[in-house]
């Protein structure tokens, strides 16, 4: 069977829907297999056959030679079996050329819906292995349509969902826009591969930034980390591998061009490259810039970081709503509590004076308490006491009896608490009696 047009119609779904030609061939061979069995039984040993050079497809009935047939579907007599080969003999297998025109027309049809089935699984299959391997990448696309708040953009052989929460905020697109996206996520769904698009993710703005600096896109310069409150402000964290290289400068560019182009594609984000450091609490201090920092008090165990600033510079290191501090603490991955020089002061001086409430205790273990992370009567007493013994000079009974004097403290003092608010309660005026 020649079928003229067969190789062209591969050749260009193959090229337009990015399927694999072996695949549309193999799909072709099992549509056929499937329209023949219709016409010869579903035991029918059917072999197609397709000539990639020419198009030519041949398609074969096989059955055995036998010398009384049961199953006209596999079998055929001695004497038919001459009809083909004249030299043939019982159990040799015949292949029987047949005319596909035979099948007639429901067996037809049977196989297009097959071609077509076919062809869409392979479709679906070929979208989501291409663009699997462009996932955390930046594509290009159309806008094509709007779905409640979601904007369905064309990439060409496929379509993807830009979802509202991942837009950036105040900006508008109409139909025909084009649009750059990151993308986030490819899911392979039973209705195709969806793929997930994100114009808020951190790793956008990396990803826009190995676009416009060849140091990083060369890994001269390295972004370990980025944070961002989408469409106002974001912070990322650059190095370098070259001692000779500026990885601040780099990213910045010649007046600020190439940061520039990134703010302008994020529709004026404000964007503060930060120099990496090892040392943590530098790497802090970098990312709270431009406020001067006084001092970090680090408590490892928790990742959690108390930074003190002098009293100017406490509006500038929080940010305006919060932005500096919060956008710091993401880029760090510690929690960080900012405070003024004063404020501090002023809660150092309330534990010194909690603590030497405690019987026993002066002002040179107040200092060694205050400097092993206990900074009040309550903290005392739930230590435990080997560690309180361990950061101090106490020996293990006397920090002991340090926790059981905290203790009674922090009894006596509830006890007068209490005895205060019964007191206020007490002067409260009785609500008037509704019988006068």
């Amino acid at each position: 069977m020649l079928i003229t047009d067969i190789k062209r119609i591969i050749d260009q779904v193959s090229r337009d829907k990015g399927i694999d030609s072996e695949i549309l061939i193999q799909t072709l061979k099992e549509a056929i297999i499937s329209a023949a069995r219709k016409k010869y039984g579903q035991k029918a040993d059917i072999e197609v056959h397709y000539d990639n050079k020419t198009g030519q497809v041949e398609v074969f009935h096989f059955k055995e030679v036998v010398e009384s047939v049961e199953n006209p579907e596999t079998e055929l007599p001695l004497e038919e079996g001459y009809k083909y080969d004249p030299e043939c003999e019982i159990g040799d297998s015949l292949g029987i050329r047949i005319d596909a025109g035979e099948f007639g027309r429901i067996a037809a049809q049977s196989a297009k819906q097959v071609i077509i089935q076919k062809m869409r699984e392979a479709e679906k299959n070929a979208v989501y292995e291409n663009f699997i391997g462009k996932k955390g990448q930046i594509i290009n696309g159309i806008v094509h349509r709007f779905d409640r708040g979601s904007i369905i953009v064309n990439l060409g052989q496929a379509e993807a969902v830009l979802r509202p929460r991942e837009q950036m905020p105040r900006e508008g697109y109409k139909r025909g826009d084009r649009i750059r996206a990151y993308v986030a996520d490819v899911l392979e769904e039973s209705k195709g591969a969806q793929i997930i698009l994100s114009r808020t993710h951190p790793n956008f703005l990396m990803e826009l930034f190995k676009t416009e600096v060849p140091e990083i896109s060369e890994g001269i310069v390295s972004i370990l980390t980025a944070a961002r409150i989408p469409g106002v402000r974001a912070k990322i964290a650059v190095t370098t591998s070259d001692s000779d290289v500026d990885p601040v400068g780099a990213c910045v560019g010649m007046k600020g061009n190439r940061v520039q182009s990134i703010v302008q594609e994020l529709r004026g984000e404000k964007i503060d490259i930060v120099p990496w450091n090892p040392d943590i609490a530098k790497f802090v201090c970098n990312a709270l810039a431009p406020a001067q920092i006084n001092r970090v008090i680090i408590d490892e165990d928790n990742r959690s970081m108390e930074v003190i600033v002098p009293e100017e510079y406490l509006s500038i290191a929080i940010g305006k709503s919060g932005q500096n501090i919060s956008l710091a603490c993401d880029l760090t991955e510690w929690h960080l509590e900012v405070m003024s020089e004063e404020e501090y002061s002023r809660g150092v001086k309330e534990g010194y004076d909690d603590l030497m409430n405690l019987p026993g205790v002066n002002l040179t273990l107040a200092e060694s308490l205050m400097s092993g992370g206990y900074n009040s009567v309550r903290e005392i007493a739930d230590a435990e006491s080997e560690e309180l013994a361990s950061l101090t000079d106490l020996s293990a009974e006397d920090a002991a009896a340090l926790m059981e004097q905290a203790e009674k403290v922090i009894v006596q003092r509830e006890a007068k608490e209490n005895e205060t608010d019964e007191m206020q309660g007490d002067d409260d005026p009785e609500p008037p009696d509704e019988d006068q």
